[in-house]
């Protein structure tokens, strides 16, 4: 009886793998791009996948504080300091009025503000070199504290060469 299961589980077997195995055929075809930037000057985020998404700012269960936002930037002018500000003051609304969660912008630890005059954020003897630099978002607690509810809002960072001799 062995033998004949033995036997009949080797004809079996022969069968199954004498039938032509059917190939599966995947493609996948996705883009690739780059942006080589001028030796001249720039400004570009270290990881590009983030910039232009909405970055979500973390709600910490334990402290009941909300957490902020750090995103390393590549910089480099060859001739001259670069400065940067805020289009206008960074913060978050809830469309509630007295609700508003400001926030506190930081590059390469310098504070901006949407102050007209900009502030330097590396000097022209790391500009011209080229740096690797933090940007810094936090939120700032409001006086009543933080209020439920979904926030939303815009920072916008404005970088300029320095004007030689400034």
């Amino acid at each position: 009886m062995n033998k004949q299961c033995a036997a009949a589980a080797l004809m079996a077997f022969t069968a199954l793998m004498s039938i032509p195995a059917w190939a599966v055929r995947e493609e996948l075809n996705f883009e690739v791009f780059l942006t080589i930037p001028s030796r001249a000057f720039y400004v570009i985020p270290a990881e590009s996948d983030w910039i232009h998404r909405p970055q979500r700012l973390l709600w910490d269960y334990n402290t009941s504080t909300l957490r902020g936002l750090r995103k390393s930037f590549d910089v480099r002018h060859d001739s001259s300091a670069i400065e940067a500000r805020l289009e206008s003051t960074g913060r978050l609304s809830n469309g509630r009025l007295g609700e508003e969660i400001l926030l506190h912008v930081k590059f390469n630890g310098v504070v901006l503000s949407a102050d007209v005059r900009p502030r330097e954020v590396l000097s022209q003897a790391e500009a011209a070199v080229g740096k690797r630099v933090l940007l810094e978002i936090d939120p700032i607690k409001p006086l009543g504290g933080f209020k439920p509810g979904d926030y939303d809002g815009t920072v916008m960072l404005l970088f300029n060469a320095k004007a030689p001799g400034s």
